[in-house]
């Protein structure tokens, strides 16, 4: 029980709708990250959950900070998304993700607007919250 809470209040609070996350951005004043990935295929994918996203630090700054949107592509038939998912994620892929990039982060404005893009680098969480905040201004 007590891995279980443990683990648990160290995870990211991922959306996975657009519009709910723009909603979220606006009404809380917030800028949106946009995490295009392969999540079961894309290794430098893993790598940026593992070293960053799942990090304490990044954690407990993108709750304060940020609202954190996963557009997941996966391979394996175990992690096949729903229907519905799978056509949202593609019309977010058409408009924000042309070249098909894995991991490609988006950082968007409060509005919905893109300010900027990133991808994995291999960097502590303080050194990627720094690019993430060098695209406010």
């Amino acid at each position: 029980v007590f891995l279980f809470f443990v683990t648990n209040g160290f995870s990211q609070n991922w959306e996975t709708n657009f519009e709910v996350s723009k909603d979220r951005a606006e009404n809380e004043d917030k800028i949106i990250v946009m995490v295009f990935q392969g999540s079961d295929w894309c290794v430098p994918c893993m790598k940026l959950d593992r070293e960053i996203w799942i990090s304490e630090e990044f954690i407990k700054y993108s709750d304060e900070n940020l609202i954190m949107l996963k557009v997941d592509f996966p391979k394996k038939r175990k992690n096949t998304l729903t229907k519905v998912q799978q056509e949202h994620n593609n019309e977010l892929a058409e408009k924000y993700n042309t070249a098909g990039y894995f991991p490609f982060i988006v950082i968007l404005d409060n509005n919905g607007n893109v300010i900027g893009t990133t991808s994995y680098k291999k960097l502590s969480p303080k050194k990627y919250i720094e690019i993430i905040e060098s695209f406010q201004s």
